[in-house]
């Protein structure tokens, strides 16, 4: 994902942070310790619902810098939490015989990139379940060591950062479980939700109907945001829609594309040039067809593709001394003409290119754009 930094691996998963995530750490660790008396009066509250006879101890807690320190370490928790909500995804996904590219942590949660489009209904329910169940399990143990507390430590100050971050950790996560579990993309309820429509109904239908309902919960909450002057509830609002606007074309694109291949549909015969071409003569080439990129050749093979990406990457100064094998691509992904639209379209999105040769034989017979799969899409609509 673009804006991701990779951080790690887990599993042989990839883990990436998203820049969106960096920026709401010290937002949310100020909001924590800012409402520190407030969240230690629910913690109270909460204590006795669990039957915990303890007075809280807030002496430490609102001492100092405390309040901040706890506040960034309940914000890391939490984002802890939601790592291995998605890992729990991933690792039942894998169950199932899908592979996972990453995981990317954002503002709003987390993202697991499949390799494949879309899995069987029967694949997705425990897929979806399996995130939320782990946040649930996870706020639970977090709840469990309250009980242990006055075991752990005989100091009632140190006690009541404990009971602090032990009850807020997990009552966050429980919360996290609840919230997943409403029936709306992209949430994991709405993932629920398609899948046990799509046992009964045509994939595409279930997720129509599927997110037409996360539409009406993101016009429920932007509605409530706005009466109670919510920014948190507007953006969550404004998230739920668009996820599912994109999901409901993702899979539309799916149905739509499912049975064509790149050789149905790709443009042939390809301009080429050579690797030696002046680069300004490329420039003018761009110009006069309107193609953004060239495959390069060099005795009838291909050797890379000269785009309008590699070309911004030099000053124009330096342009009228240079040739296409100095800017060029030489790592690019090739494509037989039998590979599917839906794993070309997949590559674009993955490596965020606009477009791959088809090649046969180690011959270059073409090449599939990104308008090319719109304008079949659109085709296909009719």
């Amino acid at each position: 994902m673009d804006g991701s930094l990779r951080i790690g691996r887990l599993f042989g998963i990839p883990i990436l942070l998203h820049w969106t995530f960096l920026l709401v750490i010290p937002l949310l660790a100020y909001i924590i310790g800012s409402e520190i008396d407030d969240t230690t009066q629910m913690l109270q509250g909460f204590l006795n619902l669990l039957g915990i006879q303890m007075q809280l101890n807030t002496s430490l807690v609102s001492s100092g810098y405390m309040p901040w320190i706890l506040g960034t370490i309940v914000t890391l928790s939490l984002f802890f939490g939601v790592l291995i909500h998605e890992l729990a995804h991933c690792l039942v996904a894998r169950s199932k015989g899908i592979k996972m590219q990453s995981i990317t942590l954002l503002m709003f949660g987390g993202v697991s990139q499949m390799d494949e489009g879309m899995p069987e209904p029967r694949t997705e329910l425990p897929m979806a379940l399996a995130g939320p169940v782990t946040s649930l399990t996870f706020g639970l143990v977090c709840c469990g060591l309250i009980y242990l507390v006055p075991e752990m430590t005989g100091d009632t100050a140190i006690q009541g950062v404990l009971v602090f971050l032990f009850g807020y950790i997990g009552v966050l996560n429980i919360l996290l479980f609840a919230f997943n579990l409403i029936p709306a993309f992209p949430m994991d309820g709405g993932r629920v939700l398609r899948a046990v429509l799509a046992s009964r109904m045509p994939l595409d239908r279930a997720t129509r109907i599927a997110a037409n309902v996360g539409k009406a919960f993101a016009v429920i909450f932007g509605i409530v945001g706005l009466i109670f002057l919510s920014p948190f509830l507007i953006l969550i609002a404004l998230f739920v829609y668009i996820g599912a606007g994109l999901e409901s074309t993702a899979v539309q694109y799916n149905v739509l594309l499912r049975d064509v291949v790149v050789g149905d549909m790709m443009s042939s015969p390809v301009i080429t040039v050579p690797s030696n071409m002046p680069l300004t003569k490329v420039i003018d080439m761009m110009y006069s067809s309107k193609h953004l990129g060239f495959p390069v050749v060099e005795r009838d093979t291909l050797v890379g593709m000269v785009t309008l990406v590699d070309v911004n990457r030099t000053s124009p100064i330096d342009r009228e001394a240079m040739q296409v094998k100095d800017v060029m691509t030489r790592n690019i992904i090739t494509l037989p003409p039998s590979a599917s639209v839906i794993d070309a379209l997949r590559i674009m999105s993955i490596r965020n290119i606009g477009r791959i040769p088809i090649v046969n034989d180690n011959q270059i017979i073409g090449i599939v754009t990104r308008t090319d799969i719109l304008k079949v899409t659109e085709l296909k609509k009719i």
